[in-house]
């Protein structure tokens, strides 16, 4: 029978949705391109069983609130340091070892994302929101009272942790409370304050540098960061399964999110520390990269025939859509932050604009994430449909990738990045909100925090592969530039070693060098843009094999 607590009836789970076509056909495979599936739950609503209904909307709008507050910071954070990394290494006198700052939370962030579905469906999500809260405060309380590099690096990974958890579990809430065809406006609300938040970090970095110490930027997050789980833990009352402590720690899967853990550190601290920290043929890189495939393989062995509560039922991703969701989002964020990367230097070394001018260029890209977003939502809340608007919104960013290959050169005209980088964001934004409804469009109700931990560990793996597989292209192409046309020079060997070192600033350049580095840099960003290009072509085709789900009315998906 259903529980009731409050305004909130529970209904017993429902069994996902049948997909049983391979991901790219096959025999019988049904091409549904456009077509809603009204037979997936069609024997699952029928009959009297207890609905689940939904809370006012303003009880909603409070909870909602209370979360985006905490995400809104966890936003900010994670810009906040790249403009802070100047005085912070100034300060402690080592800019080497704070290289690790942003992978340490990079790190903390992929590793825990993936856990905090399956231990909130277990704890409960307010358990959660306090968890993701207090780690993410005290994370960045050290980060403050930091005397020295790895204190400070410490912190980052404390707060990872917890601001990681912070974005998913407000989506994990969003989906207990909401139902599918608003869903996507909400998720677009949720969007436009991270992306806000994202694009204020830096600023806000910057002002507290300027007026009062870099200390203080970690310091003022705190007590909002403790007022927003403070308000999450009085206003959220979902109800969980009953079971004391002792029931639910069975219920664990410990072995899943060890080897979920270790493998996804191994594959972050590997891709991260290659070419960055240490040279690819690194001893740290060879042993790294290896033991995540051993770590990842056993955990997909442990969740596949071993746990009776998988922290991700690995089989869910062999459903069509669910694999088609996940690996667009994958594809598309690698080229998303591929680019986020190295626009900036394009400015900086091509237009020759300040490090701050130049990262004030990508405030088009972040509105337009915004906008696409939240216009995703609003469309598929009045049609209740997002197979063509998925495939619109890649095509649209196909088509500004290649218009940003072909044009951002030393004679592109000056308004043209603006709008290009509005468009990729637009599409950017749109993609995040439709694959996250087509996820949970396509699972049952007691996978959707599940699976929507699997579409963010798929992101946050993206955002670190682009980058590194953009940092790896763009270091070989102005290796081998520089070297062909000035390697013949006395002394050129450590002028190069300094030029790829400090990327973006070619102020030391020897007379007679300038015009052939910008020349070089043009070619070798080129070559990232022709990267950029295929990852989002690739994502676009894997996007072909969603199938339409129909987006219900209702939380009872009637």
């Amino acid at each position: 029978m259903a529980e009731r607590r409050d305004d909130i009836t529970v209904i017993p789970p429902s069994p996902i949705h049948d997909e049983q076509q391979p991901l790219l056909g096959g025999d019988g495979a049904q091409q549904d391109h456009g077509t809603i599936d009204r037979d997936a739950v069609g024997g699952q609503e029928e009959g009297g069983e207890d609905v689940v209904e939904e809370s006012m909307t303003t009880k909603v709008l409070v909870i909602m609130l209370c979360l985006w507050v905490g995400s809104f910071w966890a936003a900010m954070d994670s810009t906040i340091v790249a403009t802070l990394a100047s005085p912070i290494s100034r300060n402690f006198h080592s800019s080497t070892l704070l290289s690790w700052i942003a992978t340490g939370y990079l790190i903390a962030n992929a590793a825990f994302q993936p856990l905090s579905g399956k231990m909130s469906d277990i704890y409960g999500r307010k358990a959660g929101i306090i968890f993701a809260s207090s780690f993410f405060a005290i994370g960045t309380l050290i980060c403050g009272l930091a005397q020295n590099a790895p204190m400070m690096i410490f912190g980052r990974v404390v707060a990872g942790t917890g601001g990681g958890c912070l974005n998913t579990i407000s989506t994990f809430i969003a989906s207990d409370l909401i139902p599918l065809r608003k869903r996507g406006l909400w998720q677009g609300f949720a969007n436009l304050i991270y992306g806000t938040g994202m694009g204020l970090g830096g600023i806000f970095g910057g002002l507290m540098n300027d007026n009062l110490s870099w200390r203080w930027a970690f310091y003022i997050q705190v007590p909002f960061i403790v007022i927003a789980g403070l308000l999450g833990w009085f206003f959220i009352d979902i109800p969980v399964k009953e079971g004391n402590a002792k029931e639910r720690i069975k219920r664990v899967d410990f072995l899943g999110a060890i080897t979920l853990c270790t493998a996804l550190v191994l594959l972050l601290l590997g891709l991260n520390s290659g070419g960055n920290i240490v040279p690819w043929n690194h001893p740290l890189v060879y042993v790294s990269l290896p033991l995540s495939g051993v770590a990842l393989a056993a955990f997909v062995y442990i969740e596949d025939r071993v746990a009776k509560e998988p922290v991700i039922p690995v089989r869910l991703l062999l459903h069509r859509t669910v694999a088609s969701a996940c690996l667009t989002n994958w594809f598309l964020t690698m080229a998303v932050y591929a680019l986020f990367y190295y626009v900036p230097i394009y400015f900086q070394i091509v237009q020759g604009l300040s490090a701050t001018a130049a990262g004030t260029r990508l405030v088009p890209q972040s509105i337009g994430t915004a906008c696409g977003s939240l216009g995703a939502g609003v469309i598929m809340r009045a049609t209740g449909r997002y197979w063509w608007l998925s495939t619109a919104a890649l095509t649209m960013y196909i088509i500004a990738a290649i218009l940003i290959a072909t044009t951002f050169n030393e004679n592109v005209i000056g308004v043209l990045p603006f709008v290009w980088l509005f468009f990729s964001g637009m599409a950017y934004g749109a993609m995040l909100t439709v694959t996250l409804l087509a996820l949970l469009s396509a699972v049952g109700h007691e996978h959707q925090a599940v699976i929507t931990s699997a579409s963010y560990a798929f992101r946050s793996t993206g955002s670190t592969i682009g980058i590194t597989i953009a940092s790896a292209v763009f270091q070989n192409k102005l290796s081998h530039g520089l070297y062909e046309r000035f390697g013949h020079l006395p002394g050129s060997a450590d002028v190069i070693s300094r030029i790829r070192d400090d990327v973006g600033d070619i102020s030391f350049l020897p007379p007679g060098w300038e015009a052939g580095v910008r020349d070089t840099y043009i070619e070798s960003l080129r070559a990232v843009w022709v990267v950029i290009v295929i990852m989002a072509g690739i994502g676009g085709v894997v996007s072909l094999f969603m199938k339409e789900h129909t987006l219900h009315n209702k939380l009872n998906r009637k």
